[in-house]
């Protein structure tokens, strides 16, 4: 048992951190969560950052970065709505061509990262940059309207009221998006692999592992990932838009660290960066409905990223000394 608890020991934490956090703002603003409607309110917009944390979640692992996520999200999304509003594809035809191109948008991630050998801060920052110039300059800065896909099944599968409980389609996808990296980190070569790169790479490739197959593919999921999570959010309001995306950056990295995964790879887990994620939503929310503006979620968030890597770098440092 003992060694149970301590091996669990991150995903320990960050679920008593979830519940204390949410018993905090239960009795700080009991109007609103003590009531259905802020829990369908989580539903509808934790998946889109669940899915980018959980992308990203893979990387981090991996012992790289990719800082372009937000961008990738928004011309994904803007070839969705392009193709759909302006060249009369049909919704799937779009989806699908959208999908493919964050995975593209990945490969080139993964190409400037593990073979021309740019660190993935660096490539990820230029192909951020990149990618949003070049949708700003494509859209002329205007949003796209997707009012007349209201209704269809589409959007309906992906983002639609299920049942008496109206619960959003968004959470089930977002759940099994975890499942499935949840099986492919734990069950599978795949995240075997990834999980040895991330905490020795040259042992790795001595042993003869891809080790850049690997990579590259870890990149082409976290693109096709980004394209999703900005797909859903395009059709849950039914409209595209040029910053589309870029608020997500610092609830993705603070969601990934409070969830355990260690900033230096090697070690994270998908239990832990699926309830960062909601960690993450309520205490935005709660905050909000606890009176505080709109500003004190960044410094919140920033708060949350240090004192999370600390904390977990200090129980690193013990358990090796």
């Amino acid at each position: 048992m003992r060694a149970f608890l301590v091996r669990r020991r991150r995903q320990i934490l960050v679920t008593l951190a979830l519940l204390s956090v949410w018993g905090l703002f239960l009795l700080a603003s009991p109007t609103a969560f003590s009531k259905a409607p802020i829990y369908r309110s989580f539903m509808s917009t934790i998946p889109v950052t669940l899915v980018l944390t959980l992308g990203m979640t893979l990387l981090v692992v991996l012992g790289e970065m990719d800082l372009s996520f937000p961008s990738v999200s928004a011309a994904a999304a803007y070839l969705f709505a392009f193709l759909y509003a302006k060249a009369g594809w049909p919704p799937p035809a779009a989806f699908g061509a959208a999908l493919l191109s964050g995975a593209a948008m990945g490969l080139v991630n993964g190409f400037l990262v593990v073979r021309v050998g740019v660190p993935s801060i660096i490539a990820t920052i230029g192909t951020q940059f990149f990618w949003r110039g070049l949708i700003l300059l494509l859209a002329d800065g205007l949003a796209i309207s997707l009012s007349s896909i209201r209704g269809d099944w589409l959007q309906t599968l992906f983002v639609g009221r299920l049942c008496l409980w109206e619960i959003p389609a968004q959470a089930l996808w977002g759940l099994a998006v975890a499942l499935l990296l949840a099986l492919l980190l734990n069950r599978h070569p795949f995240g075997d692999a990834l999980l040895f790169i991330g905490d020795n790479g040259k042992t790795a490739e001595m042993m003869g592992l891809p080790v850049a197959r690997i990579r590259i593919g870890a990149f082409v999921i976290m693109g096709l990932l980004s394209a999703f999570a900005g797909l859903l959010a395009t059709l849950e309001l039914n409209n595209w838009w040029p910053t589309q995306g870029e608020g997500y950056m610092l609830l993705v990295f603070a969601a990934v660290f409070v969830g355990g995964t260690s900033a230096y790879g090697g070690e994270g887990t998908i239990y832990g960066s699926f309830v960062g994620a909601v960690l993450i939503g309520i205490i935005e929310a709660g905050l909000v409905s606890s009176g505080f503006v709109g500003f004190w979620t960044r410094l919140v968030h920033g708060l949350v990223i240090i004192l999370s890597v600390s904390a977990y770098a200090l129980m690193a440092k013990r358990r090796g000394g």
